[in-house]
């Protein structure tokens, strides 16, 4: 199967940065969108940042201007640089992706987080 692993979390003090990186493995013929999605305690999952295979990226509006997606097609990675973070910055981030696998059957795939703490 494919898998998805995060890596990167911790805890950082307000005004911090952290990196965060998740890489797709295992029998993958191609990968559109990767991104990131974050959940805070008793809210939902929420978009943080999407990158294309070409490049393009997308934006909540709350991380604009501190964070920046980007991604390594040859290692089936995504990265999520994270600068000035805020207490609210808070949850489990999780990374995503659209791929079509070895046997051509497309659909998203999930990793299964990493916590980022943010302390004020």
């Amino acid at each position: 199967q494919v898998q998805l692993v995060e890596s990167g979390g911790g805890l950082v003090q307000s005004g911090g940065a952290l990196r965060l990186s998740c890489a797709a493995s295992g029998r993958i013929f191609s990968i559109n969108v990767m991104g990131w999605y974050r959940q805070a305690p008793g809210k939902e999952r929420e978009l943080v940042a999407l990158i294309t295979s070409g490049g393009n990226t997308n934006y909540a509006d709350f991380v604009k201007g501190r964070f920046t997606i980007s991604r390594d097609n040859a290692k089936n990675t995504v990265y999520l640089q994270m600068n000035s973070l805020k207490p609210e910055d808070t949850a489990v981030y999780y990374c995503n992706a659209d791929l079509v696998d070895g046997n051509r059957l497309r659909r998203l795939y999930w990793g299964q987080g990493t916590q980022v703490t943010v302390s004020s």
